[in-house]
């Protein structure tokens, strides 16, 4: 691919947020009522906080380069998240609240919500590794906060809302890092990785399909990350140099494939549905393979201590050489990006909803 493309989708891809949504098609805050978040901590405000699991991240540094102050709100990183800057971009609210935060109520969730919880993967068995919210309940959240929004706006008004709303999933990761190739479920004994695919994207659309059943009609679904290049993984796989673990990377490919087919599919069948697949695999391997270009020095190793296997309770305040300046990094700590990386790919999602016609 030419250079000069790639300087241009950087420049794309950097673009302030707001500036974005109005130049691809107006007001649209006036289109999009709310902002509904499923999925795993690459999307988790802050549920995790409320819930027994030792996957947190209530404590500092996390939170420390939050809008107005370090504030650690349970995101796993050093700022916002993209669902944040996409509610942002629509002309909704900078920040979309964790459903279980007792700090917020209905009118909040009126405007966007996020269910989604860190640790947790399609298979409902890869909840279950850190006790976790599995996607089953995050479907039953969904229809509790459903029966509130009736309570709180009126029948016909809930159904404009829900309706209307850009529902963002992000999930998959755990699926295979935490439950497949971790041994700990014993999913490896049941399935080769292929069939593992197969099982997850076949999850994935009875997940779909009951969000729309429910109401849903914008929906962005991310695919997998180049998960082999995640420093935990590189630091895996230090006797081989340290580098991406191309096996993971391989199966991210396969996987994603198979999504997109799924959704092809799934589009086909419900016309109504409007729904996106976000390529989050090669926007990913973009920034680690051309980092100058988005301004990045550092992306193999995350910010926070070492950045080789800390994340969680691991990143902490006490730990020793976290990183001045996140924005040089792609990551936050060994499993999350920084908030710019955030930034970016919340835009790349904006663009492609503009381009698909969800919004």
């Amino acid at each position: 691919m030419a250079s000069g493309h790639f300087q241009v989708e950087a420049a794309l891809l950097m673009l302030p947020l707001v500036m974005l949504a109005l130049n691809s098609g107006g007001a649209a805050g006036a289109v999009v009522p709310a902002v509904i978040v499923f999925g795993d901590s690459t999307v988790d405000t802050g549920n995790n906080n409320q819930i027994g699991t030792t996957l947190r991240s209530d404590f500092p540094p996390y939170g420390r380069d939050m809008p107005g102050g370090a504030r650690a709100t349970g995101r796993f990183g050093n700022g916002r998240l993209p669902p944040d800057f996409i509610s942002e971009a629509l002309g909704l609210p900078p920040l979309v609240p964790a459903y279980l935060d007792p700090a917020y109520g209905i009118g909040d969730f009126a405007r966007g919500v996020c269910f989604a919880s860190a640790g947790t993967g399609v298979d409902n068995a890869t909840a279950g590794v850190l006790s976790v919210i599995p996607l089953w309940k995050e479907v039953e959240y969904y229809k509790e906060y459903q029966l509130r929004l009736r309570a709180y706006a009126g029948a016909e008004r809930a159904r404009a809302i829900v309706r209307g709303a850009l529902h963002v999933v992000s999930i998959g990761t755990n699926d295979f890092l935490e439950n497949y190739y971790m041994l700990g479920t014993g999913r490896f004994a049941e399935y080769t990785v292929a069939e593992f695919s197969d099982f997850l994207v076949a999850g994935a659309r009875r997940f779909l399909s009951e969000i729309h059943r429910l109401g849903a009609r914008r929906v962005t679904f991310a695919g997998l990350t180049p998960i082999g290049c995640l420093p935990l993984e590189r630091a895996e796989n230090m006797i081989h140099g340290g580098g991406c673990i191309e096996e993971y990377n391989r199966v991210a490919r396969e996987y994603n494939a198979k999504v997109e087919a799924m959704l092809g599919g799934l589009r086909a069948e419900l016309p109504d549905l409007r729904l996106a697949y976000v390529p989050v695999y090669d926007t990913m391997l973009d920034l680690v393979t051309n980092p100058a270009k988005f301004g990045l020095e550092n992306v193999e190793e995350g910010c926070c201590a070492t950045g080789r296997f800390e994340m969680g309770f691991m990143c902490n305040d006490e730990a020793p050489m976290t990183c001045a300046d996140a924005d040089k990094f792609l990551f936050w700590d060994a499993f999350h990006p920084t908030q710019k990386v955030n930034r970016i790919m919340a835009n790349h999602t904006i663009h492609i909803c503009y381009q698909q016609g969800l919004l």
